[in-house]
């Protein structure tokens, strides 16, 4: 019995509507979940640290004595982190730095006639608070993905939230990576409880000031939290499970695809992982390589779980453009290209969060130490959305300088595009700098 579903799309329609409708997709609905931690949000927004302090020994079983962990526990962590571990996240950090670094945004100024200018700026937003989820792993590389663009965008202000072990402290991986990277605000706290507080911060007992801007990903909850709040707070997405779409065709190993559609399997249950190929003979070396190296996995189960799930699938396409349109309505987070010629392809994959080439461009290598982000877009949302990075801290002010003569030379435009639509006072606002009522002469 095959692990994945296979779907025929040969004599399928290409059209966007079609093919948006027909994809395998997780079903994923927050409205339960938006309404369970409505109460709790208000209750974090009224009574602040004695709230968040009540639901971490509800849902994480952690008497907590201090929310904020101390400075000597950052530094504890890190002196204590095996070497190994330390040289991976100093060699992926300097590597996201670099991209990082590259997309800095600079001032523009454009210059109309009469010496008018309209400059475009980019300032750092002034606080960012970084959400790094524990549950089924530890996740450090969280903590450099998010950490290292709001550095790089000049924020002067970051604090790390990250749910409680039993000893009280976030894991102590994170608490280094976070202490690698000179972050000296790190709280211990989880959950949607973690997410109003950055929002609302508090100041009974430990003072948390607010945030404007929350990244990171997390549970079904966290998600509903920042939904929530983001009419208070900017965040970075709502974000779905992890997912992989891949296109290859006859000249693809077998044993790589399906060792990196495992490997964004073991994420999650609902993590979603799709193989598009025009080859059948491929189809079935990936179903026989998945019944050898599934077994293996130590997250077996979870990885059969996500492996046979309805988001799942291995779908077979006419031809190679045919793959290319399906992978554009999906819009995944992570494209992987494994083709005879990838770099002829990818110019024509319009909607992808991050897209690897060829057969050792893995998804597991942007996870860690590619430079690139792996906070990216799901659910299809990479046909309007972006990875998160520099820009995604940046907030952008236009400033206008209008001398008179610059003014003079557009009076009359404003005047008659505001009396079609019936604001007089706008123009009559530009009118009378120049000593008249109607019209500028």
């Amino acid at each position: 019995m095959n692990l994945m579903n296979r779907l025929d799309f040969r004599t399928t329609p290409l059209d966007r509507r079609t093919l948006r409708s027909s994809v395998p997709r997780v079903s994923v609905d927050i409205s339960d979940a938006v309404a369970a931690v409505g109460p709790l949000i208000t209750d974090v927004r009224e009574r602040g640290r004695t709230a968040v302090l009540e639901y971490t020994r509800r849902f994480d079983q952690v008497e907590l004595e201090s929310v904020r962990v101390p400075a000597e526990a950052l530094g504890r962590s890190l002196a204590e982190l095996d070497p190994n571990i330390r040289a991976s996240l100093e060699e992926s950090i300097a590597r996201a730095r670099r991209v990082a670094a590259a997309d800095r945004r600079e001032p523009s100024t454009t210059e109309f006639d009469g010496d008018g200018t309209v400059t475009t700026r980019w300032l750092p937003v002034d606080r960012v608070g970084l959400y790094v989820p524990g549950g089924l792993a530890v996740y450090p590389s969280t903590v450099v993905m998010n950490v290292v663009p709001a550095q790089e965008a000049g924020v002067p202000s970051l604090a790390i939230a990250s749910p409680p072990q039993s000893d009280g402290l976030p894991h102590p991986t994170v608490l280094a990576a976070a202490a690698l990277l000179g972050v000296e605000e790190v709280w211990a706290m989880g959950g949607a409880q973690a997410i109003a507080a950055l929002a609302y911060g508090f100041d009974d007992g430990e003072d948390l000031e607010p945030v404007d801007l929350i990244t990171g990903p997390g549970n079904a909850y966290v998600a509903a939290a920042k939904a929530t709040v983001r009419s208070v707070v900017g965040i970075d997405s709502v974000a779905g499970p992890t997912e992989i779409i891949i296109l290859a065709d006859d000249t693809a190993d077998p044993g790589f695809v399906a060792a990196d559609l495992i490997s964004q399997a073991e994420h999650d249950p609902l993590a979603a992982a799709v193989l598009v190929t025009d080859s059948e003979q491929l189809a079935t070396a990936v179903e026989s390589q998945l019944a050898v190296q599934v077994p293996a996995a130590e997250h077996a189960e979870r990885i059969t779980e996500a492996l046979s799930g309805q988001q799942s699938g291995i779908i077979l396409v006419a031809d190679l453009d045919a793959g290319v349109a399906v992978l554009n309505a999906y819009a995944g987070e992570h494209v992987e290209l494994l083709v005879r010629n990838p770099e002829a392809v990818v110019d024509r994959v319009t909607s992808g969060g991050s897209i690897f080439l060829g057969s050792h461009s893995p998804v597991a290598l942007g996870d860690y130490c590619s430079g690139s982000n792996h906070v990216l877009p799901t659910m299809g949302t990479a046909s309007h959305a972006s990875a998160l990075g520099v820009q995604s801290f940046l907030k952008g002010s236009q400033i206008i300088d209008y001398p008179p003569e610059a003014l003079h030379k557009v009076a009359d435009h404003i005047i008659s595009l505001a009396n079609e639509e019936a604001l007089p006072a706008h123009g009559a606002a530009v009118a009378m700098r120049f000593g008249t009522e109607e019209g500028v002469r």
